[in-house]
């Protein structure tokens, strides 16, 4: 299966959010599109909005790191989605490369006033600027490895879709990334395969 870029400068179509967690969405970041794996980090700009999106980046990056998020953040997605479809599988986990990433992202306390005046403790980070920018989720992966229910972490149904959600309906019987899209899919092919069904004689 190939891989092809994002339409990013045309329309700056955004990955799907549809994990429900920071660490499938970040697997999302690769989606299937008319038989090709559609990559949406085509550039560390790319990768630096996707963290600013999610939360966990401020709008402001310096131009020299970009070119490093780009590969490290790829990288980092390699490694988290071989590590959630071993866990998934109930395979050995492979925790080396994920490990180089939380452990480059060094943070430490810093003691703040939030918006209404109240004393919070936060944690700063303190590394370089790219670990900085990761760090987060590669926590985010590392929780869902150590805490997630993987009886809830699902591929959607649907075989033309390879992304990733955690089911978190009250039924837990989740199938699709997203009703709107899959779902829909699926009940249009449905109605087709009914529809061109032989009359019975």
């Amino acid at each position: 299966m190939s891989v092809v870029a994002s339409p990013d400068g045309a329309g700056g179509i955004d990955a799907p959010q549809v994990g429900d967690h920071l660490a499938l969405d970040l697997l999302n970041t690769e989606a299937r599109y008319q038989g090709h794996v559609m990559d949406f980090w085509t550039t560390g700009e790319a990768v630096h909005r996707w963290l600013v999106r999610q939360g966990v980046a401020t709008s402001d990056a310096r131009v020299e790191i970009l070119a490093d998020l780009l590969v490290r953040g790829r990288a980092l997605r390699v490694a988290v989605r071989e590590a959630i479809a071993a866990r998934k599988a109930g395979g050995p986990v492979a925790v080396d490369i994920l490990n180089d990433y939380l452990q480059a992202y060094e943070t430490s306390p810093l003691l703040q006033r939030d918006d209404t005046g109240a004393m919070v403790l936060v944690r700063m980070p303190r590394g370089d600027a790219t670990a900085s920018l990761l760090g987060p989720v590669a926590e985010a992966a590392a929780e869902l490895l150590v805490e997630g229910d993987f009886a809830l972490v699902r591929q959607c149904e649907h075989p033309d879709c390879i992304l990733w959600f955690y089911d978190r309906t009250k039924s837990h019987k989740r199938r699709w990334c997203s009703m709107a899209q899959c779902g829909n899919r699926h009940k249009a092919t449905l109605y087709r395969e009914r529809k061109n069904m032989p009359s019975p004689t």
